[in-house]
């Protein structure tokens, strides 16, 4: 069982999010990894945050590599990373590292990079990705003003892709966001996927395990 994450935009919450579904698919007992294929904003070691904090979630013992193929030092779009390292984004890589993760564990958690059409190379992007891993989808809503257009926008994106989204997650972002639960129940109302929880504002986001508190409803996943 596996499932791939993307969200609405940069920054709203999709490692947070994978975190807790890792902690919470753990507490039921079940060997979990999470996995991001491409990372940028790495230190001098091509070590990133948000693949670390993945590791610290994941129950299952694998290299750094396996869970993140593919590092860059520049916090920009990954393409134009890759081009800048003078590196090529590879599907079968990641594939390749993704198919060894799923034998070890029960559960892969799959973060993508940024949105869901961000380019990963001259020809290909992240919903390509999820594509050809073939995965249901589950969609971090970062809640502001904005949000259900681009919300929507995302849905439309994967289904046009012929994916499934198996459930969505709205994260607060603006603390003083106007007309909060409107905008959830909007989103309830046009979205087909379950609303999996909501995910209080926080002024210092902390993916561990307190993250179980958010009680993330996976009795509703969807699979394919």
């Amino acid at each position: 069982m596996s499932y791939f994450i993307t969200g609405t935009d940069t920054g709203v919450g999709k490692t947070l999010i994978s975190c807790a579904l890792l902690y919470a698919f753990a507490a039921q007992g079940q060997r979990v990894v999470g996995m991001k294929p491409v990372a940028v904003g790495c230190d001098d070691n091509g070590h990133n945050q948000d693949v670390k904090q993945l590791q610290a979630a994941s129950n299952v013992l694998v290299s750094y590599g396996q869970i993140n193929p593919y590092s860059f030092l520049d916090p920009i779009a990954p393409h134009i990373a890759a081009q800048n390292a003078g590196v090529r984004i590879d599907f079968a890589r990641i594939l390749t590292s993704y198919y060894e993760l799923a034998s070890q564990a029960d559960v892969v958690i799959i973060e993508g990079a940024g949105g869901f059409r961000v380019p990963l190379n001259n020809k290909q992007d992240i919903a390509d990705l999820a594509v050809q891993l073939g995965l249901s989808v589950i969609l971090v809503v970062g809640m502001r003003l904005g949000c259900l257009n681009h919300a929507l926008l995302t849905a439309s994106a994967i289904e046009a892709c012929g994916l499934k989204c198996a459930g969505w997650v709205a994260n607060v972002l603006d603390a003083d966001m106007l007309a909060l639960q409107p905008n959830i129940e909007a989103l309830q109302q046009r979205l087909a996927a379950p609303l999996l929880g909501v995910v209080p504002w926080q002024s210092q986001p902390q993916p561990d395990a307190k993250m179980m508190a958010l009680k993330l409803k996976l009795e509703l996943l969807e699979e394919i």
